[in-house]
């Protein structure tokens, strides 16, 4: 396993954004729990004009904070990680844009879009939730045997979400049929998270788990994460 592991933060940085905030902690307290080094870098979106710019690295995490200032960048980030096996994290925006990444390059809806910043689109996988949740806080279940039962050792979590957009439920049954699935439901039964089958480490959630270590909380699917960026 490597001294160091290198995780780069695909999203457009702001001291603004509270999961910015929370992800540099979320990561030193996974690396203070394994033993190991631990460096990130911010990788704006619109530096991402092709792979080669997080190649490098050895996990991606594609933070919160859409829209992007690239869309394009995002989603070549995702697509990177998702083909290479290179372990990743979405989270909230990442979340969003690790579904519309697979809608467009594995289902081959290349009109898939976000109704943020198409919302005329006529294939929206990404809509307006019905409920806001803006600064909201809910009950997730986990699918059990996924990746975040495993990591959280326990049926269900409390969450924390900034956002107002999540999976478009007319397209629900195509998206989660596999490889894509379905990994965590809030109480309502909608899609709060999913995990690709086949890969070394592929997660998306819609709430923002790194936000409970401001709270003075480990982040169990931030330490998976870490640990599976370690055995890449």
């Amino acid at each position: 396993m490597p001294d160091t592991v290198r995780i780069g933060l695909v999203g457009d940085r702001s001291a603004s954004v509270v999961a910015h905030r929370a992800i540099p902690i979320a990561l030193r307290k996974a690396a203070e729990d394994q033993d190991v080094a631990v460096e990130h870098e911010w990788v704006p979106t619109e530096e991402v004009v092709g792979p080669e710019r997080v190649a490098s690295f050895d996990g991606l995490w594609c933070v919160p904070g859409s829209p992007y200032r690239s869309m394009a960048g995002a989603l070549t980030a995702i697509r990177h990680a998702r083909e290479n096996g290179v372990p990743f994290l979405g989270t909230c925006g990442g979340f969003q844009h690790a579904v519309i990444e697979y809608a467009q390059d594995v289902l081959g809806w290349r009109d898939a879009a976000h109704a943020e910043t198409t919302p005329n689109a006529a294939r929206t996988v990404i809509a307006p939730l019905t409920c806001g949740l803006l600064e909201g806080e809910g009950l997730v279940r986990f699918v059990p045997g996924s990746k975040l039962a495993t990591a959280y050792r326990a049926p269900e979590v409390g969450a924390e979400y900034l956002c107002r957009f999540g999976l478009n439920p007319d397209f629900r049954a195509a998206i989660v049929a596999g490889p894509l699935r379905e990994a965590a439901t809030d109480e309502n039964g909608d899609v709060r998270a999913v995990e690709l089958d086949a890969h070394p480490f592929f997660v998306a959630t819609l709430f923002q788990p790194e936000r409970a270590v401001l709270r003075g909380k480990r982040v169990p699917i931030v330490g998976a994460f870490v640990a599976a960026c370690r055995e890449a």
